[in-house]
């Protein structure tokens, strides 16, 4: 297991990206955090930074999530990269269109954070 993992956060709220970093507060691993205000922010910060996961919201402004996982999964180097979707984009067409286009999985908002965590640990990036 990682002594630390690098999770991007990707969403146009404030108090959202704040809400997602609160559910690692009961991890046992050293999280760090990058967090972006739209997929074009997370485009750019991906040029120079290294992550471990990202967390996507679907709805943002100049690039939307959707538009930012396609453009992600279309480099090779994050093929395998877990992007999870954390939208309030419940609709069924929604979640396949995200798994369609590579999207590890989907949870939609408000977040349970049971359902959360238990996706995460799928993960094995981090001890819970």
């Amino acid at each position: 297991m990682p002594a630390g993992v690098t999770i991007m956060v990707v969403d146009d709220s404030r108090i959202m990206r704040n809400t997602v970093k609160g559910v690692f507060s009961g991890v046992d691993t050293t999280c760090n955090f990058i967090e972006a205000r739209d997929g074009e922010e997370a485009l750019a910060l991906l040029e120079t930074q290294t992550v471990d996961l990202i967390l996507l919201d679907w709805n943002m402004p100049r690039l939307s999530g959707i538009d930012f996982l396609k453009q992600v999964r279309a480099m090779d180097q994050y093929k395998e990269l877990p992007i999870i979707m954390v939208t309030s984009e419940a609709a069924k067409f929604n979640v396949i269109e995200a798994l369609k286009h590579g999207a590890t999985d989907y949870i939609t908002k408000p977040i349970k954070l049971d359902l959360f965590k238990s996706k995460l640990a799928k993960l094995r990036l981090f001890r819970m």
